[in-house]
């Protein structure tokens, strides 16, 4: 399901506390009133919203679906069938709709509506016909919670988490621990051969992280002072150990060391994630920008080392030596604000794209959540309902688990990737993106429904390359090898799931040639092969597609092409996949930049005569 999507994608645990506001910038503004016709299409967005709802409610809840915050994942028997037929059921009055709707945009948010039904049922049949249907329960209840114990959240939300808790672990009247329903979902089509079982390294990240989720939710009740949970805990604790001897004994021993998923379900993940095309060709495509990014990068190296005083000339031991600057974790926080607010100002300056007039959020992960989402990301603020919440960048410190614990990311804490990484998570990437999908009242259709990573993670990708020529020499060098990185993942993804590569071969191009940290190379490898497998490649590929139709919007406007207009008309459009952006682009904004072209022209003419 798309919501499902874009909570993997964006890595959703759910927002808590923030940085403080900068006092000279005002508060969130609240969200302007939709457009007439945006108002009906979100109307026709809650048929299907409400179908779906049962099977997450968390997801739901996040987003500002009223009425799921006491409510659990439906893993009660049969539950892929009821929901493909809940769904089905709701796409078939959406279809209805159709039939009698007559405003065009109306029409094109039924359509994106009924394509994600679709799509989601596709995706329910393919799995449940060649997976075993493993859940890494343990997490999910840390994410179910995580997302109720927010600043977003208001003390009546927030208290509803024991009621969220009392569900999972089956204190509510009716239910069964969730953990309970995990197990028997899973061993119910234990006895069928031909289903795939979860991969070895996929169990034993979750059974190694386990501990930390159950601490990690003991530590939001006592943070934001939730009582009535004592008995609830209680039994989490006792249920999630019991569900590790269980994984230890019966998943484990049965689960695979080959991570290759069926064909068929790869080439539904990628479809899923917006990659339109043959993986051979963008793993082609992915090659090439890797080997000229990498010349790129040797090219600059040597300006970086003799700026900062590092005696190296080679590429790989620059980044080496810039690395060396750490910035203490205690100072992570002020250090990166120090850029956001940087940022803004040159976003205005060069007529980049309109930046929101209040400052941005951004935080340190606790260790739960490095536990659940390992890479910095981006937490949406509810797209429903919003009365001013904001979304937040999170920056994790590591990748929990087990082995050296003395490994720590030495990825993100120097100051020559601050650049790069608050324009991708920040502005003008991620929170931008969201905060004007929010803000301009993007219909619900063109945000949970139309998601793909390729618009998402390719905006946030253009979005760094739009703010290099304006950043320093070695955070230019960084933005390049953020570049390399994105190239690699459209290189390995594909490789390692059509057999093409081992895990070790691609965990040597992402440590030696991209020159990342091994916990943060581990944590590329698991995303390629069980977190998110397709995913990877929609960086580049969406990024490309971008640049794509920005060189023929320049080549149709000539001179007269303008940079801010460009970039906002794309926010204005939502997440539509590429073909539709590619689309709008051409049948919308060129025409109207011609039709203002010669309307500016006329207007100089006339007050020319007036004279």
């Amino acid at each position: 399901m798309k919501p499902l999507v874009l909570a993997i994608a964006l890595a959703l645990v759910a927002p808590l506390p923030s940085l403080a506001q900068t006092a000279s910038k005002p508060a969130a503004q609240t969200p302007a009133p939709a457009p007439a016709w945006v108002a009906k299409s979100n109307e026709y967005a809650h048929i299907l919203l409400n179908a779906q709802a049962p099977f997450q409610p968390e997801t739901l809840s996040f987003f500002g679906v009223p009425g799921y915050d006491d409510q659990v994942t439906d893993l009660g028997p049969d539950n892929s069938r009821r929901y493909r037929d809940a769904v089905a059921k709701a796409s078939a009055t959406l279809q209805a709709r159709l039939a009698t709707e007559r405003d065009p945009n109306v029409r094109q948010d039924l359509e994106i509506m009924i394509a994600a039904a679709a799509e989601s049922i596709e995706g329910s049949e393919l799995n449940e016909r060649l997976m075993l249907p493993w859940t890494d329960a343990p997490r999910q209840v840390f994410t179910g919670i995580n997302g109720l114990l927010s600043k977003q959240t208001s003390p009546e939300r927030q208290a509803k988490a024991v009621d969220r808790l009392q569900r999972y672990v089956g204190l509510t009247a009716g239910t069964s621990p969730f953990t309970q329903l995990a197990r028997e979902r899973y061993e119910e089509k234990l006895s069928n051969a031909a289903l795939l079982p979860p991969t070895k390294l996929e169990v034993e990240r979750a059974l190694d992280n386990i501990e930390t989720y159950a601490a990690g939710i003991r530590k939001l009740f006592a943070e934001y002072k939730v009582a009535g949970g004592e008995e609830a805990l209680a039994a989490m604790d006792r249920q999630f150990k019991e569900y590790a001897a269980w994984a230890r004994s019966t998943v484990l021993p049965k689960a695979r060391t080959d991570t290759r998923l069926p064909p068929e379900l790869y080439a539904y993940q990628l479809k899923q994630y917006g990659i339109d095309i043959d993986p051979a060709v963008l793993m082609q495509r992915a090659q090439l920008e890797f080997i000229e990014t990498r010349a790129m990068m040797q090219q600059i190296a040597p300006l970086v080392a003799k700026a900062k005083g590092i005696d190296a000339t080679d590429y790989r031991d620059v980044i080496r030596g810039l690395k060396k600057s750490r910035i203490p974790n205690e100072q992570l926080e002020p250090h990166y604000r120090g850029v956001i607010d940087a940022i803004d100002p040159i976003i205005e300056k060069n007529r980049i794209v309109d930046v929101p007039q209040r400052p941005m959020q951004m935080r340190l992960g606790s260790e739960a959540e490095s536990a659940a989402q390992p890479a910095p990301h981006f937490l949406p603020a509810p797209l429903i309902g919003n009365t001013g919440q904001q979304g937040t960048f999170v920056l994790p410190l590591g990748n929990p688990g087990k082995g050296d614990k003395s490994e720590q990311y030495d990825d993100f804490n120097f100051d020559a990737v601050t650049w790069t990484l608050t324009a991708h998570e920040g502005r003008p990437g991620h929170e931008l993106q969201f905060t004007a999908m929010v803000e301009r009242g993007i219909s619900l259709a063109r945000t949970m429904f139309a998601f793909n990573s390729v618009n998402v993670e390719g905006w946030a990708l253009y979005a760094e390359a739009e703010m290099v020529p304006y950043e320093p020499l070695e955070g230019q060098l960084i933005a390049l090898q953020f570049r390399l990185m994105r190239a690699a993942r459209a290189m390995l993804d594909p490789m390692l799931n059509l057999g093409l590569i081992d895990r070790a071969r691609a965990g040597q191009v992402l440590e030696n040639e991209v020159v990342l940290s091994k916990p943060m190379a581990r944590q590329e490898l698991d995303r390629y092969t069980f977190n998110a497998p397709g995913q990877a490649g929609s960086y580049f590929y969406g990024y490309s597609r971008i640049m794509e139709l920005r060189v023929q919007t320049e080549l149709a406007l000539g001179d007269k092409f303008d940079r801010l207009a460009f970039n906002n008309f794309l926010l204005d459009q939502g997440l539509l996949p590429p073909d539709q952006l590619a689309k709008a682009v051409k049948e919308q904004f060129i025409p109207v930049q011609h039709v203002c072209l010669r309307s500016r022209v006329r207007a100089h003419r006339a007050q020319s005569e007036s004279f």
